[in-house]
């Protein structure tokens, strides 16, 4: 069986519906893409909820070798496409157990997921569920906003609290948090700090042109270690001009070059769960943002074969938090 099937095999046209034509079963599967097709909880523009088949659909254009981390993710994975999960449009809820279910089940089996999402909101689901087999996670989150504001119109489920409600239930190590790229106007003065008071590290886009991505890379494996981490990555990390097709643009982010290079550098870390959010494909020119989305998948990919390589177990308990 090819994984996935190469254009020299069939042309790219010829599409069965799964990114990069995966096939959806695998007895021996490892990896699994999942859609997370809920986008109700966002508090701008909507659409998010077809990211899922806009990102599938560039996906065509990929070709299966990774060359920066020299391997076949998804033939060295047996990897699957899961399908999408069937949300419940307007009931965050109800959709929350159904994600939380699905992947679930995936973790249970060995499979590392990687969730197309979806607005922002749908990682807490992912978070659940990884936290139930792992304990309190690491978290790496690309974004542009930090998402633990409490509420909004009295709603404390949306996606820019995702992140609150995860650490107030507990799936998160806070000194294990990074969010890298943190822009834009604020609500008010306090809403970074507010971040940093329940001990997240916020890494502000200003910070990682300071720094360097080098420096915070070494603050992170050094706080992190081989803790089981969760990466989320919110497509309005990358600037409006490389990534249109998105919910809540904010100027002056980083280009898709530069977003790669930081992505690709995120080897030796125990990551057992990813996930991508916020793209919106009608807003979305010469479909560059689904592309850079599939391409951001098919690195998330790459660093989970590396792991699976090292003949390590990824779906191993974590240890007691600090």
């Amino acid at each position: 069986m090819h994984y996935p099937l190469s254009p020299d095999i069939q042309p790219e046209f010829c599409s069965n519906g799964t990114f990069m034509r995966l096939p959806c079963e695998d007895p021996d599967a490892k990896l699994a893409v999942i859609g997370l097709p809920f986008d109700t909880a966002a508090s701008y523009r909507t659409g998010a909820r077809f990211a899922p088949q806009a990102i599938r659909q560039s996906s065509m254009t990929l070709f299966p070798y990774h060359p920066v981390f020299g391997n076949y993710p998804f033939e060295e994975t047996h990897a699957i496409d899961a399908g999408d999960v069937p949300v419940i449009p307007h009931n965050i809820g109800r959709s929350y157990a159904l994600m939380e279910e699905r992947i679930g089940n995936l973790m249970e089996k060995g499979i590392i997921p990687i969730g197309l999402g979806g607005d922002h909101s749908v990682t807490l689901a992912g978070l659940r569920a990884a936290a139930k087999h792992f304990g309190p996670l690491a978290m790496i989150h690309f974004d542009a906003h930090t998402d633990t504001w409490d509420t909004y119109y009295g709603e404390k489920y949306w996606h820019g609290s995702t992140f609150i409600r995860a650490y107030e239930e507990g799936l998160l190590q806070p000194s294990k948090v990074f969010q890298l790229g943190i822009r834009g106007t604020l609500n008010h003065p306090g809403d970074v700090e507010d971040s940093r008071r329940l001990g997240f590290h916020v890494i502000t886009t200003s910070g990682l042109d300071t720094k360097g991505f080098g420096a915070v890379l070494q603050e992170m494996k050094t706080a992190i270690g081989d803790t089981p981490c969760f990466l989320t990555f919110d497509i309005d990390f990358v600037d409006p001009s490389c990534a249109p097709g998105t919910g809540t643009m904010e100027a002056g982010g980083f280009s898709s070059r530069e977003t790669l290079k930081m992505v690709r550098a995120l080897k030796g870390f125990h990551f057992v769960g990813f996930d991508l959010v916020e793209v919106l494909p009608q807003y979305d020119a010469g479909q560059i943002t689904s592309l850079l989305a599939a391409t951001l998948v098919h690195d998330f990919a790459g660093l989970a074969a590396l792991r699976l390589k090292r003949d390590e177990p990824v779906f191993e308990k974590a240890s007691t938090p600090e």
